[in-house]
């Protein structure tokens, strides 16, 4: 179901012919079901779907089948699918902070399902290119593209380490809740740099500490019950990553405590969620002892 044809051929009109010989053979072994034991479970549901149209049940039993479902919510013909995160909430406190998405070419490194990647082609973007590690990802976008038929949006089961250098090529970088999952911000900021062409947008969401002096802390164990988190930053010391990465027109474009009413279990993602990672007797602590999640969206221009 993946279109490798039309992937190919978007590569080369941004100038990636590149990516085409380094990371095609890559793609084609995950998206083939050499490397993982469910592809072939998953890609029946997306083989499935286009027969499935108008009949809600079957099609809703059939998406139950991609579960579980973390970044939306979604609308699929008439199934509504609830998905662990209100993804919509957060689009809307950023979406009228950022540069004007007309015309723009996007890549979108922690992309998930695409639910963002979407709405960034609603707001005018002419390509999103997502990338994501996780499999699972990736085919629950190509369900959804059986519903929206968007040619301008590759979502692509692989890491931005693991991609070609793009040499500046997109007009804007999206980088959501990546960031403190890397030992090495720093590298993060530098790598999504090189992907921005000059005067480009870089749009970048993660945790944070508060407090007002300049540091990062890095949790002994676990945070929120996650391992792979390294580095918190204050906001004063994440801006201090920016500016000494060479990023100018730094800009703080939002701040939120997610509750739990923005991240949450459903029957869409029935596993447990922020509840459980925040102390029953003061949920403005994770079980761990550190502060409640707080997240920051902070835009910035690339040299």
């Amino acid at each position: 179901m993946f279109d490798f044809t039309a992937l190919a051929a978007r590569l080369t009109s941004l100038g990636l012919d590149h990516w085409n010989e380094e990371l095609g053979p890559l793609l084609r072994a995950r998206l083939s079901g050499e490397t993982h034991g469910d592809w072939r479970r998953w890609n029946q549901v997306v083989e499935d779907l286009p027969g499935l149209r108008g009949d809600t049940e079957k099609l809703r039993e059939r998406l139950m089948g991609l579960h579980p479902w973390r970044k939306g919510p979604w609308r699929l013909d008439d199934v509504e699918i609830d998905t662990e995160w209100r993804s919509d909430w957060k689009w809307a406190r950023i979406r009228d902070a950022i540069a004007p998405l007309d015309g723009r070419n996007v890549l979108d490194v922690g992309s998930g399902n695409g639910y963002y990647a979407l709405q960034m082609r609603d707001a005018g973007a002419a390509t999103v290119i997502g990338v994501d590690p996780t499999l699972l990802f990736a085919m629950q976008f190509l369900a959804i593209n059986v519903f929206r038929q968007d040619p301008s949006v590759f979502i692509l089961p692989c890491r931005l380490e693991e991609t070609p250098p793009a040499r500046k090529v997109f007009d804007t970088t999206f980088s959501m809740g990546v960031l403190y999952h890397q030992r090495s911000p720093i590298d993060h900021l530098d790598r999504l740099q090189a992907t921005l062409r000059a005067g480009g947008q870089l749009v970048l969401e993660t945790l944070y500490v508060p407090g007002q002096a300049s540091y990062a802390c890095t949790p002994g164990d676990r945070y929120a019950r996650m391992r792979n988190v390294w580095l918190l930053p204050t906001l004063a010391e994440l801006t201090t990553w920016l500016r000494r990465t060479g990023y100018s027109d730094i800009e703080i474009v939002d701040t939120t405590v997610t509750t739990t009413d923005e991240q949450r279990s459903t029957e869409w993602m029935t596993f447990e969620s922020l509840a459980e990672a925040l102390d029953p007797d003061d949920p403005t602590r994770t079980v761990e002892g550190w502060p409640a999640p707080h997240r920051v969206v902070v835009t910035a221009t690339a040299a």
